[in-house]
């Protein structure tokens, strides 16, 4: 078992201050795997005065002293892309070979844009007969998921760091390990003490104490809506700013233009990759129902070709939900699925065939679902599709767009079509006929989904506070 007992504040690895201590379960073998202290209030203290102890100093480094601080930790990085990928898999059960390519590749890209965003960044403009300046917001607090760790991590420290602001980083508590091993490639790489900072935590213990902290500018979040929901009231009270990417319901829109094949893969894909456990995954498939017979046939024959296995074994299967309550969620989910009417195609309750250990679902598709269906509503963050049909593309658009979310949509179809249906989408991203997501692109949602943007320049503004200076400026 991986003990990561301390935490990183002020450029040193310390020990909590009245911590307990808390063991992640590898859910595909249902054992303990990493331990980690759960900190405290007092350690969000300590954190948050080295940062601001920081900030001074660090919000004024110039920016090629920045840019270069970015490539050094990007090379340190890289070098430790394996200890990554390995404290992914066995803590949150993504297969191994997804880990390295996406979880710790997406880190890679989320610097590589940060740098460029950096490099490009105009942080003085003249506009009328002032002068705008973009400069560091201050102390800010990081919040992040289990799902894609490093994704998520690195989408926010990477242009936090490019901004020139203080940071404290909160992991889940789900998925630790990784953090921890990155916080060491920061050390490593050379962050000067107090800019970046480690408290392991949960959230009503850390999270809390973050989030209402007077000393704190602003706190970037990812996670479920309700947590967001909790994230910007404790917030409220010290009016700082509140950047969040929350949950998700995400339509694919199969046009009546498609190609079935190629749509149901495209869709399927992006839910499977993950097990499903991601904000985008655009679990309600909209088919025309004309089309909606051969539509479950292509994703029936693909979800039976779709193995579960170790995650630590290279090999296309997926691997196993977080833990044991998200597998309990999804069998729930199912279960009602089926008491409400949906048709099941294929999967269901229960672990595959043969697995008698870890919390493992077996990929499921159900159909003639109805969108007022709690499996067609609620965000499942498991391998679970539901096909829901059309009559027209005006319905598919009201469809689409009938959900308290709005993080992301698919569209497959000619270009035409898709030109004529994606700009109605109410998602603050739409993606077309396979695109993936792009770490210079604006990543981020509508309605319930968050407010705010990341990636790129976008998630490099976010840090940024906006001055005007007003008159003889030079």
């Amino acid at each position: 078992m991986k003990s990561y007992l301390k935490h990183y504040i002020d450029g040193a690895w310390v020990d909590s201050d009245g911590g307990t201590r808390h063991e992640v379960i590898n859910p595909a073998t249902e054992e303990a795997c990493t331990e980690i202290t759960l900190g405290t209030a007092a350690d969000v203290d300590r954190a948050v005065a080295a940062a601001r102890a920081a900030f001074d100093s660090f919000s004024q480094t110039s920016v090629e002293k920045r840019v270069a601080l970015l490539e050094a930790i990007l090379a340190e990085y890289k070098n430790r892309a394996d200890d990554l990928a390995t404290a992914i898999a066995t803590e949150m059960g993504c297969p191994i070979a997804i880990a390295k390519m996406a979880q710790v590749g997406a880190g890679i890209g989320h610097f590589t844009a940060a740098i460029d965003a950096l490099k490009n960044f105009e942080f003085t403009e003249k506009v009328g007969r002032s002068t705008v300046v973009h400069e560091a917001i201050g102390v800010v607090a990081l919040i992040t998921p289990w799902n894609w760790p490093m994704n998520q991590i690195v989408a926010k420290v990477a242009p936090a760091l490019a901004a020139g602001n203080t940071m404290i980083l909160k992991p889940s508590e789900e998925c630790p390990g990784s953090a921890a091993i990155f916080a060491e490639v920061l050390d490593k790489a050379g962050v000067p003490k107090g800019v970046f900072n480690l408290v392991q935590g949960d959230g009503p213990g850390v999270g809390s104490a973050l989030t209402a902290h007077p000393e704190v500018d602003m706190v970037s979040f990812t996670g479920s809506t309700r947590a967001g929901i909790m994230v910007a009231k404790s917030a409220a009270d010290t009016v700082k700013r509140v950047h969040q990417e929350l949950g998700g319901k995400s339509p694919s829109v199969v046009l009546e233009s498609a190609d079935i094949g190629k749509a149901v893969q495209g869709t399927l894909m992006s839910v499977l990759v993950n097990s499903g456990q991601s904000c985008i995954a655009p679990t309600r498939m909209l088919v025309p129902a004309s089309k909606q017979g051969e539509a479950i046939e292509a994703a029936k024959a693909m979800m039976a070709a779709t193995q579960t296995g170790d995650p630590m074994e290279e090999g296309r299967h997926i691997g196993p939900l977080v833990n044991k309550a998200q597998f309990d969620k999804v069998q729930g989910l199912i279960r009602t699925g089926m008491g409400e009417g949906a048709k099941l195609e294929i999967g269901g309750p229960g672990r595959p065939d043969g697995v008698e250990t870890g919390y493992f679902v077996k990929p499921t598709l159900f159909s003639g679902v109805t969108n007022d269906m709690t499996i067609a509503r609620e965000e499942i963050f498991g391998p679970v599709v539901t096909i829901i049909p059309y009559k027209d593309e005006e319905e598919a658009i009201r469809v689409a767009n009938d959900t308290e979310y709005g993080l992301s949509a698919v569209v497959f179809g000619d270009a035409e079509s898709v030109r004529r249906v994606a700009p109605r989408l109410r998602a603050g991203m739409v993606y077309v006929n396979g695109g993936q997501p792009d770490p210079s692109a604006p990543f981020g949602g509508y309605k319930q989904s968050g407010n705010g943007r990341e990636y790129g320049k976008f998630g490099l503004a976010e840090f940024m506070e906006v001055k005007s200076v007003i008159g003889d400026y030079g």
